[in-house]
């Protein structure tokens, strides 16, 4: 069986240490604090700082994994191509690892290199160059760090006055040592998609149903599958999606985001690893949750098909305060909801905002999507987090 090292061990990396204990393989989490939600689950663990490349090759050479599979996007992922050549699978490879964890390289790749839409961008490394290209995209615009994730240091700009605030916040909200920001012009888009996205080593490339979800403070609040949009829109989306994931190669899942417009579909993210909005998955609306095909990709497992069997939609469970010990109030009430489930992820402290778990309500492919979603929200608003 395979030796898996994990570089960020959040509730992604937990939902993926259950899928890889389940048929066997080992993990060894590693992640820059103790009692991570994927150390709890895994067979080993590491505390270090993952930006720290020296540090980073001694917990290699120390475990010397089969796989590496990346999970957050502090890390110095350029050592992943030295990895490579020991003859370490990086996941899904590390020009993908590389390229995705800046959003530079990745928007560069999409629209540049292989012409896909994306919307009107400029980069800036100072509150200067943001003002320029500000004033070449237009506003409103959306400013965000080159390196981040789950909404840290994304905001909206809606006047001129906003300009300083929003490059503070992104500095602020980035990871690693990169200070780059990326300022997008506006789309005008119906609706947000992710497509998860499943490579195979020498075997065709697989489409989940889109899954529709929406943001506050530039993370996922709820998500839900499959999203109505239309078949036209969804094959490009598709085609998009493949064009992207064969330039960077590898096998794994990736979330790819996409704005549905009147004019089309543009590209906006790309994840080489499970999704937040994938957590829908684990409402049992497909044969394989993301997390599962994942692991099934990077091990080379054939996956003959993906299915839909119901619809589903996943709600955040938030904290509102700082705390060291956080404690749940409402697993009694949420739990005797039909059709709903949960997981609290078991993170060691909260503050604001935290996501600290999800609830998870799934019906019939019939029954209309807002409902099932209205009762995530429900259901994910019957428990607290306390300090």
């Amino acid at each position: 069986m395979a030796k898996i090292l994990l570089l960020g061990s959040g509730e992604l990396g937990k939902e993926f240490v259950i899928a890889a204990q389940r048929i066997g393989q080992t993990v060894i989490a590693v992640d820059s604090y103790a009692n991570a939600p994927a150390m709890q689950v895994a067979h080993d663990f590491e505390v270090i700082n993952m930006l720290d490349g020296e540090t980073l090759d001694k917990i290699v050479a120390k475990h010397q994994p089969d796989f590496i599979v990346p999970e957050i996007e502090a890390i110095r992922t350029e050592r992943f191509y030295d990895y490579e050549k020991q003859g370490i699978t990086v996941v899904p490879s590390a020009k993908a690892a590389n390229f995705t964890m800046n959003r530079k390289a990745i928007r560069d790749l999409a629209s540049k290199e292989l012409g896909l839409k994306t919307a009107e961008y400029r980069y800036a490394t100072t509150a200067e160059e943001l003002r320029k290209g500000v004033l070449e995209v237009g506003i409103p615009c959306v400013v965000k760090p080159l390196m981040s994730s789950s909404g840290k240091g994304q905001s909206t700009i809606k006047t001129e006055a906003d300009i300083d605030k929003a490059w503070e916040y992104a500095v602020a909200g980035s990871r690693g040592d990169v200070v780059e920001v990326i300022v997008e012009a506006f789309v005008k888009f119906n609706s947000e998609i992710t497509l998860l996205t499943v490579t195979q080593n020498n075997r065709r490339t697989l489409f989940c149903a889109p899954i529709g979800h929406r943001q506050e403070r530039g993370d996922y609040q709820e998500s839900w599958q499959p999203a109505r949009i239309s078949d036209k829109d969804l094959y490009e989306a598709q085609d998009m999606a493949e064009k992207v994931t064969e330039a960077l190669g590898g096998a794994g899942l990736f979330g790819v985001e996409f704005f549905i417009a009147d004019d089309g579909v543009y590209f906006s993210e790309l994840s080489p690893r499970p999704h937040d909005t994938g957590m829908v998955t684990l409402a049992g609306t497909q044969n394989f949750n993301e997390f599962e095909l994942h692991l099934r990709a990077i091990l080379s497992l054939p996956i003959f098909e993906i299915t839909l069997e119901k619809a589903g939609a996943s709600a955040v469970i938030l904290a509102s305060d700082n705390s060291t010990n956080p404690t749940y109030n409402g697993i009694e009430q949420i739990a005797a909801l039909p059709k709903t489930d949960f997981r609290i992820f078991g993170k060691p402290s909260s503050r604001p905002y935290r996501r600290m778990g999800v609830a998870l309500t799934s019906d019939s492919l019939e029954t209309p999507i807002e409902e099932i979603v209205k009762s995530a929200v429900k259901a994910a608003s019957l428990v607290t987090v306390n300090p």
